[in-house]
Formats: C-alpha cells, structure tokens, sequence
C-alpha cells in the first residue's frame, strides 16, 4: 500500500517510538493523527509537522475517547487507513516482594492501557477501515500495527504486568489478522528491544552501557527511526500480514 495520501493514527504519538513514526509518515506524504494524553507535547509535535499532521487527547482506555478522536480524524481528513498502536506504560512491581503483593490496582491499570487500549483502538478503528474501497488490486483497505516488546517472550524480574500485556498483544495479531481477513485489513506487531527513547537519557551511564553490551550485533540501543523505518516497510508490503516482528539486535533478555 502506497503510504501517499493515505491517513495514519498513532498512539503514543507525542513522543519516543510514536513519534519517530510521525514524523516519518508524514514525510511520506500521509496524513496522520496523533493520540495521545500529553496535549502540551501532542500540540507543539502538530504544529512542527505542519497541517497534515494532527492532535487528539485520546485515552485509549476508553470507549468514548477512543470513537471521539477517529470521529476526528474522520472530520479533518475524510479517511482512515493505518493505525499504529504504540501507547503503553510499563511500571516495574513484582508479583511478590518485600512491599508485599503486586498492587491489583496497578495491574490492572497497565492491563487497561497496554492490552485493552492497543485492543479498542484496533477495533473501532477497524470498523472504520472497512468502510474503504480497496487501495490496491490486492483488495487492501488498511493496516493495523501493534505493539508488543520482547519482554513478551523474555519478561524480566519486575515485568509481569508488562510481560502480560505485551504477550496478549502477540496473541491477539494471527487471530485479528485471520478476523480482518474479509475486510481486506492486514495485522501485524512490532516487538522492540531496547530501543533509545527519551527515558534512557535520565539513568546512570553505567546502566546504560550494560544495557548497550547485551545486545549482539549492533552493539548499541536501537533508534526509534529505526521502529518508525519497520512501521513503514509493513505498511508497504502488502504480503507482509499476522507476524510478529523482532527488532532487537538479536538480544534475548536475562532475568535481571
């Protein structure tokens, strides 16, 4: 699918991963709808990018915000054809420790916004998708991207909640993807590594380069230009549906 033209929301796009994606889509010619809670950031990213690209104050949580900013986007620019689902947060609590059980308030917190945020956002944006006539002989009218992190297949001490949600993120792509199907929508998750967002430039040096070191080759932090490159390499390659992609430097993360 040609990206041209073509109308993108992103989640979590004020910042880190989200906005890298922004930027590169709408260097590409696209539309693209920024959701995010950070309206301060959300606006002042906008108004850089230009009038192809805008700001909607979505909490992906919910239902009616959620149908709010794709009536939105629908209203500004008359279509909808990619979604990228980047919003998530990933406090660290164990499930039993020496401040005593997992908080359930907490869980459910990261459940709401990284499981059934990535989830909603999908389909309602999905029910949207539908209403396209086909962008190629393919029968294409979109393409929905996800995503997970490794911490799905290697969760870290302090990552069950995280590792949860991001697990069920992999889990729901084949079935979305074979749901979608009749609708000529394609699937696919993005499942990063250790990727350089603005929260590795407030830890200590020295954690950083033991984060730099297990990674295997390159040997160093991805670039979030480099998730945003594979958004876009998905959004292109039309026989590219239902996977689940590593973007990791070949890391495989230990306990610790």
């Amino acid at each position: 699918m040609d990206i041209q033209g073509k109308t993108a929301i992103v989640t979590g796009g004020a910042s880190g991963l989200g906005r890298a994606t922004v930027e590169l889509y709408a260097s590409k010619g696209a539309n693209v709808a920024i959701f995010d809670m950070n309206e301060e950031l959300g606006t002042q990213v906008a108004s850089e990018l230009g009038d192809n690209v805008a700001f909607f104050k979505v909490d992906v949580s919910s239902e009616e915000s959620v149908q709010a900013g794709i009536n939105g986007v629908m209203d500004k620019f008359g279509a909808l054809h990619i979604v990228n689902n980047y919003a998530g947060i990933g406090p660290a609590c164990k499930t039993y420790g020496k401040k005593g059980p997992h908080p359930l308030d907490l869980y459910m917190k990261i459940v709401m916004i990284n499981q059934v945020g990535t989830f909603n956002v999908a389909r309602l944006a999905a029910e949207q998708i539908a209403k396209n006539e086909p962008v190629n002989e393919d029968g294409c009218r979109g393409v929905i991207i996800n995503t997970a992190s490794v911490a799905a297949f290697e969760g870290q001490i302090g990552q069950v909640a995280y590792s949860a949600t991001k697990g069920a993120v992999v889990g729901m792509t084949l079935p979305m993807a074979r749901e979608l199907e009749p609708y000529g929508i394609r699937v696919n998750t993005i499942a990063p590594g250790l990727i350089h967002t603005p929260l590795f430039d407030t830890i200590e040096e020295s954690y950083y380069k033991a984060l730099e070191a297990s990674t295997v080759f390159p040997r160093r932090l991805g670039k979030t230009a480099e998730i945003a490159k594979l958004a876009l390499h998905i959004v292109e390659n039309d026989y590219m549906n239902g996977e689940t992609v590593r973007l990791d430097a070949a890391i495989r993360m230990q306990p610790k």
